[in-house]
């Protein structure tokens, strides 16, 4: 059979076929039994692609999507504005088809992007030095673990907050495991949260009992947490320091347009998700892990470093730093053999950042939280529905339902509204609860909505 888009001709096949013995492509197939290598599979008639591209739409309009759903969905994805000019820099052929900039004389665009994108972060943050991303939010959190471990000698255990994403914590025990490196403090009832403690408030600060011991190299901690509500992290990073260890915090970036920096308390890793910056949600991904540290621990940090230097001309120019680190150079005695450059969702976030500015972070910040404080309210007034968080939250809050929140979401989708996050999923103390997200995307129409449908959703 001709293959119009296959560049190797019958004689290149042939010769190949040659080459290894085979007088013919079946022969490649030999050991495949004939009732697997050609099934009876009733297809449908074929037909054109204008007609499939139509058939294909028909099937993706079933599907709630965030254009014709109201979304009150986040645990780690969020649905923000996304200014037309990011997609428009994105989708430039240089940027878009671009590789690692090992060759900064021909990478000089692509370099520049990573350090600006590099400087904001450090702004945003607070800390000293940010790196040119890892995977997601979960691997930073991974890669800011191992980091301790590597900059604290002689310790081996990592102690993390219950309130730190689910998936998260998940991710950072598969880094971990088979290092002989311990996890604590977020077992439910055990070492971490008590059950006096759940019922005492469904959702506490992480208790005293966290703080790290002289074998703990990493403290762990997620504000605003997994619930939405923000930490306070006063005195904390004394305490972890005093231990001799590191204090690692995980932030979502937009509520810094809003609330002090993790540097501000001293901090010494900062990660988070960077998928809010400039990204949609895209179906779980590529999303884009922030890392930024205090200067002092730069030679253990994971990830792509770039630089500003001058050449021989005196002329502002980029270059990847440190690089003996990195795999591509000494794979062995890598820093990290996952390191990565989210390079075109990193590119989104500088542009986003660069078009919004401090102002304009700032009133996305502000839309979330006075939006998430107007929802939780008017939720708090319907009849069986109470809204859990004592403490400020930012754009997320936990709202225990009248009935199974499972059931909740599906009525809810009947009215083109997609629900909260099932928190009993990962606590089971909060079985009986949704966690809703509202971001600057939520019209106050779409919220009364979202009040009235879970007003008829929890009666009966």
């Amino acid at each position: 059979m001709s293959h119009p888009y296959l560049p190797t001709t019958d004689a290149d096949r042939a010769k190949m076929l040659a080459t290894i013995g085979a007088r013919s492509v079946g022969d490649l197939f030999g050991d495949v039994p004939p009732q697997a290598l050609y099934p009876d599979i009733k297809l449908p008639p074929p037909l054109s692609e204008m007609e499939i591209k139509a058939e294909l739409a028909a099937l993706a309009e079933k599907n709630a999507n965030l254009n014709d759903y109201a979304c009150f969905l986040g645990a780690g994805a969020y649905r923000h504005y996304v200014p037309s000019v990011v997609n428009a820099v994105l989708s430039r052929g240089e940027f878009y088809t671009a590789y690692t900039p090992y060759q900064p004389e021909i990478s000089q665009g692509t370099l520049q992007a990573i350090f600006e994108y590099q400087s904001m972060i450090c702004q945003l943050t607070g800390m000293e030095v940010a790196n040119a991303s890892h995977y997601d939010g979960a691997t930073s959190v991974a890669e800011a673990a191992i980091m301790a471990i590597n900059s604290v000698p002689n310790r081996h255990k990592i102690v993390v907050s219950p309130l730190v994403h689910p998936e998260y914590r998940a991710t950072l025990r598969t880094y971990l495991q088979g290092r002989g490196i311990e996890v604590v403090g977020d077992e439910l009832g055990s070492q971490g949260i008590s059950d006096q403690e759940i019922r005492g408030s469904p959702i506490p600060r992480f208790p005293d009992s966290l703080i790290p011991d002289d074998k703990t190299a990493g403290f762990i901690v997620q504000s605003p947490n997994f619930c939405g509500e923000i930490e306070d992290l006063t005195g904390v990073a004394a305490a972890v320091h005093a231990a001799g260890a590191l204090l690692i915090v995980s932030t979502d970036p937009i509520s810094l347009g809003l609330f002090k920096s993790p540097g501000e308390y001293d901090a010494d890793i900062v990660v988070g998700e960077g998928q809010s910056l400039g990204s949609p949600t895209s179906f779980g991904g590529p999303y884009l892990g922030i890392f930024a540290c205090k200067e002092k621990y730069v030679r253990r940090m994971a990830g792509r470093l770039v630089g500003q230097t001058t050449d021989n001309r005196g002329q502002r120019g980029f270059v990847l730093t440190l690089q003996t680190r990195e795999q591509h150079i000494r794979r062995e005695k890598a820093t990290s053999n996952i390191c990565t450059n989210e390079g075109l969702v990193m590119l989104a976030a500088c542009v986003y950042l660069a078009t919004l500015g401090k102002r304009g972070l700032r009133q996305v910040a502000e839309l979330c939280y006075h939006k998430a404080h107007y929802a939780a309210e008017q939720i708090g007034k319907l009849p069986g529905y109470q809204v859990v968080n004592t403490r400020p939250f930012f754009k997320e809050f936990v709202v225990r339902c009248p009935k199974p929140p499972a059931e909740i979401n599906r009525q809810l989708l009947a009215h083109k509204i997609i629900g909260g996050y099932e928190l009993g999923k990962d606590y089971p103390h909060l079985a009986d609860c949704l966690l809703f997200c509202v971001t600057e995307m939520n019209t106050k129409a779409e919220i009364d909505h979202l009040v009235a449908a879970l007003g008829e959703a929890g009666k009966g």
